[in-house]
């Protein structure tokens, strides 16, 4: 044989074993898995019953009114705390008078009865424009050490509350005809985040 056949045939077999052997080293076994994996957000969603806490007309100094309503937590998350924020608007029918017509409704009290707690507040709705109170306070504890505060999916909270046109022994015709709109926002928020 020929020097240019043996170099040749020596060639192609060096080529097949480069083959073999880089072939040989890829061959092995595998498996696989795939997770579908889902990441879907909570809701937080309060509602009241009734929408309107109060309506009432022809009330006179000395009066007072006492209403129900309950809040109630239809979203997937906890509630944290409910702040309640107040404002109202004058109607004032003589147009002289300066004297605010909600510094002299009181509320007296709102009771959470699920909190069994003291009245969350008693002041004026005139003090109250400037408050937010918490009125599902996410900070009580019970006799057991549990902290049961805040508003749990699918939970209620029942409220009574008071309110009184106060008589202060004085001259009030300035009121007669007046009325005031009163807005009441109850503002839901959630916890901290936490480790699931």
């Amino acid at each position: 044989m020929n020097i240019k056949k043996k170099i040749g045939l020596n060639l192609a077999t060096a080529i097949i074993g480069v083959t073999l052997f880089a072939g040989g080293t890829f061959a092995y076994f595998s498996d696989q898995e795939v997770t579908n994996n889902t990441f879907a957000a909570g809701t937080l969603d309060l509602s009241i019953s009734p929408e309107a806490v109060i309506n009432i007309e022809n009330i006179k100094p000395g009066d007072s009114m006492v209403r129900e309503f309950v809040l109630t937590n239809d979203g997937t998350l906890k509630i944290e705390n409910v702040d309640l924020e107040t404002t109202y608007s004058v109607i004032d029918a003589d147009l002289n008078n300066n004297d605010d017509f909600g510094k002299h409704i009181q509320v007296n009290f709102l009771w959470n009865w699920d909190k069994e707690s003291e009245p969350i507040f008693e002041t004026t709705l005139y003090e109250l424009k400037n408050m937010d109170p918490d009125v599902v306070k996410r900070d009580i504890w019970d006799p057991l050490w549990k902290q049961k505060g805040g508003l749990e999916p699918g939970a209620t909270n029942d409220f009574w509350v008071e309110f009184e046109f106060v008589d202060n022994g004085k001259d009030q015709n300035i009121f007669q005809g007046d009325s005031l709109n009163l807005t009441w926002k109850f503002n839901a928020t959630q916890g901290e985040g936490e480790d699931l």
